[in-house]
């Protein structure tokens, strides 16, 4: 049998976000994707050894390098559509759902068991919320990178995400923003001094 699953998954890079936005740069969920991974497993490493939590960064790691693996099938249906009323909401999670069992569909039936909790995001394991807040604060870092520029386009979904951020109880969340995001608004010059 021929799976197509990696093919597919690899076509990540052919997804564009922020399609409704003027952009001075292009983001792909794949950027994305591996962004959300790696701030997801900063998110844990951060509860764990400054918090004294009990997660597990790897397994966060690799939610995150999934957790947008159906919009191979949907494509990026932008935030502002996406939640613009609850019946849109359900609809669009319904299609999400059925594209993340075809992609599992896309598996030799004796690796599916090991990869459906990613692809379908398993959302009971407690890893799951940091990939959530991962993700939020993957649409920051483009919302300051474009304010950074001068791009004035991305300044209420700065404050939007920000807001939103403020809100989430998980504390690794406000150490992240103020530990590491205001770096991602310096030069090259100012990174390395």
């Amino acid at each position: 049998m021929v799976s197509k699953f990696f093919a597919f998954l690899d076509r990540m890079k052919l997804i564009d976000r922020w399609a409704l936005m003027r952009n001075t740069s292009v983001e792909d969920v794949a950027q994305h994707t591996m962004q959300v991974a790696m701030i997801a497993h900063a998110l844990c490493v951060i509860e764990n050894t400054v918090y004294g939590g009990d997660y597990d960064a790897e397994k966060a790691a690799v939610l995150a390098l999934y957790h947008e693996s159906a919009e191979v099938v949907t494509g990026d249906l932008p935030t502002p559509v996406k939640y613009y009323d609850a019946d849109i909401n359900r609809a669009y999670k319904n299609i999400e759902h059925r594209a993340e069992q075809k992609l599992v569909d896309t598996l030799p039936d004796e690796l599916r068991a090991a990869f459906a909790p990613f692809v379908k995001s398993d959302r009971s394991v407690k890893e799951y919320a940091l990939v959530k807040c991962a993700d939020k604060m993957s649409a920051l870092i483009k919302c300051v990178e474009e304010l950074a520029v001068g791009n004035s386009e991305f300044k209420n979904a700065y404050d939007a995400t920000l807001d939103s951020l403020k809100d989430m109880s998980e504390r690794s969340v406000g150490y992240f923003l103020e530990t590491f995001i205001p770096a991602y608004s310096m030069s090259l010059d100012n990174l390395l001094d």
